[in-house]
């Protein structure tokens, strides 16, 4: 591992700062910092901490000594003075005579004492930084430093390794307890550069911000070497079967198999050529069993991974059944673990959901699963950097992990805990919906309100330019797919990819459609036949691939059509458009009939009268002329006498999709058009 740093950029830095008022000490903390948090060997999504000691104003002008050290909530890689919370030195370090101090009491203590009270909460780390007198001080999970701390004898190749550049600290909760026994240590041996927290990480420190970052830099690049000279072979690959299934093909089994089991969670795949070393060795088994490499992960990944068999194209159905058989044994052993710890840490914890975060798959590679997508892929991002740290340890030794009870105090500590029940899930949490058409006006409104009702949300559309912005808005909670509805292969293409980044679906908002005009008695049947194409045959072409996904899922689903008013009620010269609708609202009420027994529910939605590409401006015009009114009263030519939009038509979508006893129904959404209306 090489220093990356950069005079010029933290002069750059320092001038920056000054600028906003904002001190050097400030301004190369947050330097240093940034390039600890963009080493992904060092530190992954929102681990480590920093901290910097030195004098800042209150609000009365009084100076006082302060430790800066990360705030909750914030990342080193992008980490900004704001993310540096200053808490007053002298009372911190004066809690270092205490015998004991619980969490809450630590965490109240330095919320007390902070100079901004509208600061994030000071790291649960600051009291080990406070105790320690460098000016700089650093801390991260290097993924060498773990490899080398996790084997069986960690403890003494660490100590030969770094000889007395290190002092070594035992595994000890973070909190006050090992702020204590470290400043206690690091005074023994007041030469060293570092503390090893054994099977947790390391504390680097200095005098100047780069001091302490090439400090770390320097450890951990002794540790790659040593790994690197390891002499332990790869291991043995096990034997695959000749037709594998793909990703695409397993997720909905995974996902299904989990989410029957209450919590709705999504899914990411991983696959590359260090992930299949991994997965696909024959000591699998042991090594991915024997924990997480550091504590910090098992909130993120639970602490040990599912294990599945490879996977045979040809028999998905007994894959399924394993699937099963092998989440309810997880349940099972996790529900035990729970019970058996929570007795011995007095009886007062809250079980966690039991289901596993991470699945690996020989032949296919890692699935991550999470509550939402950012959950999932932190916790693919984690185990991935496992595997290596696993990997590179397997070269020295055998991996070996933490004790079950060590763990459990981590995974549930009472911090943590303080935060169950405050979480109200979205309606649509853990969801995944498929948008047809969500480039135009109905589908973009349709995937803004589910998204914000926490779905996860496929958009489909055959402009992809036209998507991308939407996409971007929604960011991490959607995916755009080019996808030509008429085309089977492209939908097929549409709804494997979906399965692979989301792990499934749950809704189908089959949406895509377009008016084609002219009369009944003359009209060119291959009008219509596209017509019917788009508008019917589409139709049925998701939902079909839709409905064989959630039979896999086992968790039910909802299909939900855009049926329009032309429907029930034509118009004349839409023949075209209408006739293919009318069979497509009755398509929605067969799939009601035939998929009910899967949980599977379908109902359409009846609207008339949007501003969207099925009724154009120019149409608009045209239409109010030919009725001698204007664009707004024929917009509003209903009942109500109110113009409907496409956030009316979203909404109905929603409320179709959450109506859990509801199929086989049609929500009308025109401002009141008799005509058209339905039961």
């Amino acid at each position: 591992m090489d220093s990356r740093w950069s005079d010029r950029d933290a002069a750059q830095m320092v001038a920056a700062h000054a600028a906003q008022g904002l001190s050097a000490d400030i301004a190369l903390r947050v330097y240093s910092s940034r390039l600890l948090g963009q080493e992904p060997k060092l530190v992954l999504h929102g681990g480590g901490n920093t901290s910097v000691k030195t004098t800042m104003s209150d609000l009365l002008g009084d100076r006082h000594e302060v430790i800066c050290v990360k705030g909750s909530g914030w990342d080193l890689a992008s980490i900004e003075a704001a993310g540096l919370p200053a808490v007053k030195l002298e009372p911190l370090r004066r809690l270092e005579t205490l015998d004991a101090l619980s969490d809450e009491d630590m965490v109240a203590f330095q919320r007390a004492n902070l100079l901004d009270p509208a600061a994030p909460n000071p790291s649960v780390e600051t009291l080990l930084h406070a105790f320690l007198p460098h000016r700089f001080v650093d801390h991260t999970h290097a993924s060498a430093i773990l490899s080398l701390s996790n084997l069986a004898d960690g403890e003494q190749r660490c100590r030969e390794l770094f000889a007395q550049r290190v002092a070594h600290v035992p595994f000890i909760m973070p909190g006050f307890e090992l702020a204590k026994a470290a400043a206690a240590i690091y005074r023994q041996q007041p030469q060293v550069e570092g503390l090893i927290l054994h099977q947790h990480g390391i504390f680097t420190f200095g005098d100047t911000a780069q001091q302490a970052y090439e400090r770390m830099i320097a450890l951990v690049d002794l540790a790659e070497q040593a790994i690197a000279d390891g002499q332990r072979s790869g291991g043995v690959a096990v034997s695959l079967p000749s037709s594998l299934a793909t990703a695409a093909d397993i997720a909905p089994i995974i996902r299904g198999a989990c989410n029957r089991h209450g919590v709705q969670l999504v899914m990411c795949h991983r696959s590359n050529a260090a992930i299949r070393r991994f997965v696909d060795g024959q000591e699998l088994p042991r090594y991915s069993q024997q924990g997480v490499i550091t504590p910090d992960h098992i909130i993120r990944t639970k602490n040990r991974p599912l294990l599945l068999p490879a996977p045979q194209a040809e028999t998905l159905g007994a894959f399924a059944e394993a699937v099963a058989d092998a989440v309810d044994d997880y349940v099972q052993a996790y529900t035990a673990y729970f019970a058996r710890e929570n007795t011995l840490s007095g009886g007062n914890k809250r079980m966690l959901d039991p289901l596993p975060r991470v699945v690996l798959v020989p032949g296919v590679g890692l699935f991550a699963l999470g509550e939402h997508s950012k959950a999932a892929t932190i916790a693919a991002d984690l185990a991935e950097a496992s595997m290596h740290c696993i990997m590179d340890a397997e070269r020295l030794g055998e991996y070996q992990a933490l004790d079950e009870h060590a763990l459990f105090a981590m995974e549930y500590w009472s911090l943590e805990q303080a935060k169950l029940g405050k979480r109200s899930p979205l309606p649509l949490a853990g969801k995944v919906a498929v948008i047809t058409g969500a480039a135009g006006a109905i589908g973009a409104a349709t995937a803004r309100l589910f998204a914000a009702n926490g779905a996860h949300i496929a958009l489909l559309d055959y402009d992809m330019a036209s998507l991308r912005p939407l996409a971007d808005e929604l960011a991490e909670t959607a995916m755009a797919v080019a996808c030509d509805v008429t085309d089977q292969q492209q939908v097929d293409a549409a709804i494997r990819q979906c399965c692979e980044h989301f792990g499934g679906l749950d809704i189908l908002v089959s949406n895509a459609g377009a008016a084609w005009e002219g009369a009944i008695d003359t009209l060119d049947e291959a009008m219509l036949r596209q017509s019917f194409e788009l508008n019917f045959f589409a139709h049925q072409r998701l939902a079909q691939a839709a409905v064989a996904v959630m039979k896999q899922q086992q968790t039910g689903g909802v299909l939900l059509f855009n049926a329009s008013k032309q429907a029930v009620n034509p118009g004349v010269n839409f023949g075209a458009y209408g006739l293919p609708k009318a069979a497509t609202l009755f398509l929605s009420r067969q799939y009601a009939l035939e998929c009910g027994q899967w949980g599977i529910r379908s109902n359409a939605v009846n609207a008339d009268r949007i501003r969207s590409g099925l009724l154009d401006s120019d149409r608009i015009r045209r239409r109010a002329a030919a009725r001698g009114v204007s664009e707004a009263d024929y917009m509003a030519g209903n009942l109500l006498h109110r113009e409907v939009t496409a956030d009316d038509v979203a909404l109905a979508f929603l409320h179709l999709a959450l109506s859990e006893k509801t199929t086989a129904g049609v929500t009308t959404v025109d401002g009141g058009n008799i005509a058209a209306a339905l039961r």
